[in-house]
């Protein structure tokens, strides 16, 4: 008895090594190509062909042929190259024999062309969001007064909520006590506030000190243990995301002097401003946000097609030759505007407001980087389609007004230009 019992586990064993399961009138083939040591279940390897992206073209085309034929072709290449493999994966193919007609299968061309594609798209909602973003944000900075402060007012905003929900991530928080969330909301509120008060009062001493008092106190009374590092990152949140991105407004408002020298303002229509519309802020403004712009996408294209030097472990993807092809784009771009607009007068200004601009872009891209890298996020939100969040689109420009406001109104006199 014991023997028969042996004799027909061994028939068992063999007829389960052909016909692997037989379920609801269906007939399953197991099709090896990576040798395993052990099948594995139907459940989970149904489980990860839903994941697949499969075409049923690519499985089921017009022609036919058995199954077996095909479970016969690619166990005879494991059993002939048992070696070459190094990951065990097994397909199933499910059906009654005849759904399946074709041995050439490629699955990894699927995903291939499927991510081409998805790149293709990427790139074209990139372009066409950017150029949307770029005349808006052209207009804006014309119109000027408080069109440009509402404006920066709802960014500054929007990059403040992103900032602390970078900080208040998991691996930030690890490190270092984020605020509590009361806190990164009215700190939000009071950096949105910053630019509307720069261009009310014309300054931002008393706004920033009385903004700070006000974090320090709501830090002060929070329940539970108050900590330091709550009130280090509300403070830095505060500098970061309204202190900084006011300079804008004194650098687009503030500077009201008539560019005189500009030709454009000779005939900028009358019921616009006429030639007083075109000032010494809004000249510096614009050419200012178009060095910048030029500055990255000379960055891309010159990391894209000549970038092997890596530039910083901070970004990984930055390159010295990427960086060497913004810096040239941006003093190009800057000689170039300010000789069309006629300022800088001198051309030596020019290349050094270009090279500011530049230094400020690139530190303001290095920091935010140093931020998303530190919570473990590739974008700091998903607002801008193809883009990502605010923050990652205007990193470049937190530090640069500021720079470009001191060049203006220290450098520029000091030298007498």
């Amino acid at each position: 008895m014991a023997v028969a019992a042996a004799h027909c586990s061994c028939s068992c064993s063999r007829s389960l090594q052909s016909l692997s399961l037989t379920k609801r009138g269906a007939l399953t083939k197991r099709v090896s190509m990576w040798p395993s040591p052990a099948p594995r279940s139907v459940k989970s390897v149904h489980r990860l062909l839903r994941h697949l992206p499969l075409r049923s073209s690519a499985f089921f085309p017009s022609s036919s042929s058995s199954s077996s034929s095909i479970a016969e072709k690619y166990t005879s290449t494991t059993e002939n190259s048992p070696t070459s493999m190094t990951s065990p994966l097994e397909v199933f193919y499910c059906g009654t024999g005849d759904e399946i007609s074709s041995a050439d299968i490629s699955i990894s061309e699927i995903p291939l062309e499927q991510n081409q594609k998805g790149g293709s798209n990427q790139l074209k909602k990139r372009v066409l969001f950017g150029l949307g973003i770029g005349f808006a944000a052209g207009g804006v900075v014309v119109a000027g007064g408080w069109v440009f402060t509402a404006a920066m007012a709802a960014v500054v905003l929007t990059g403040s909520r992103e900032f602390f929900g970078l900080v208040r991530s998991r691996r930030i928080a690890d490190g270092m006590a984020p605020p509590p969330r009361y806190v990164s909301r009215v700190c939000s509120v009071i950096c949105s506030l910053m630019p509307i008060f720069t261009l009310y009062y014309g300054h931002m001493d008393v706004s920033v000190t009385f903004s700070a008092f006000i974090i320090a106190v709501a830090v002060m009374l929070q329940r539970g243990n108050p900590r330091f590092a709550h009130m280090a990152s509300a403070v830095f949140g505060l500098f970061y995301c309204g202190y900084l991105p006011s300079f804008w407004i004194k650098l687009r408002c503030g500077l009201a002097v008539p560019a005189l020298n500009t030709e454009i303002g000779k005939y900028w229509p009358v019921l616009l401003g006429g030639r007083a519309h075109w000032t010494v802020g809004l000249v510096a403004t614009l050419i200012s946000i178009s060095s910048i712009i030029a500055a990255d996408s000379f960055a891309f294209l010159g990391g894209r097609a000549f970038g092997k030097t890596p530039l910083t472990s901070i970004s990984p993807k930055k390159t010295l030759e990427g960086a060497f092809a913004g810096l040239l784009g941006c003093v190009v771009v800057t000689a170039l505007l300010s000789k069309i607009l006629c300022w800088p007068n001198s051309l030596l200004s020019a290349l050094a407001y270009g090279v500011l601009n530049f230094a400020g872009s690139i530190f303001g891209d290095l920091l935010e980087s140093l931020i998303k890298r530190d919570a473990g996020v590739k974008d700091s939100g998903s607002l801008i389609p193809g883009h990502g969040g605010i923050l990652d689109r205007v990193d470049s420009y937190v530090f640069t007004g500021a720079l470009s406001y001191s060049f203006v109104k220290v450098v520029l006199p000091l030298f007498g230009l």
